[in-house]
């Protein structure tokens, strides 16, 4: 049974530059691929310089009926924009949709920087290159 009412957007920073873009879209392909079908619904948007802009994201995804929208920062830490810019783009869009007569929650996580398997992984990356 599929679980209309959550999504998951992964959150980046965003660019005019495609070839900046395309990793973003690979990974959200490779992340749709690994997950079972009655998993929530992924979905990809930017913080600026990039569409889907993040609140269009979620906007599109409210109207589809989902009422929980989880956002996953692909950031490697939590800087101005995940401390101030993105929460406050959050909570202005909340307003706005509660307005609208839409009570929805969106919940900003961590970024996946912090995990430590991410650190890890970028640890053994270095030590290889240095190894060299």
């Amino acid at each position: 049974m599929t679980n209309l009412t959550r999504a998951s957007v992964l959150l980046a920073h965003g660019s005019s530059d495609p070839h900046w873009l395309e990793p973003f879209g690979q990974l959200l392909q490779q992340i749709r691929s690994g997950l079972q079908e009655n998993h929530a619904r992924v979905e990809l948007a930017y913080m600026e310089l990039a569409e889907p802009e993040l609140c269009q994201q979620i906007r599109r995804l409210v109207q589809e009926g989902y009422r929980h929208i989880d956002v996953l920062p692909l950031f490697f830490a939590a800087g101005r924009h995940l401390r101030k810019d993105v929460p406050a783009m959050l909570e202005a869009l909340q307003a706005e949709l509660l307005a609208a007569g839409q009570v929805v929650s969106i919940e900003l996580h961590s970024p996946v920087g912090l995990e430590p398997e991410v650190a890890e992984a970028i640890r053994q990356v270095v030590v290889r290159q240095l190894s060299r």
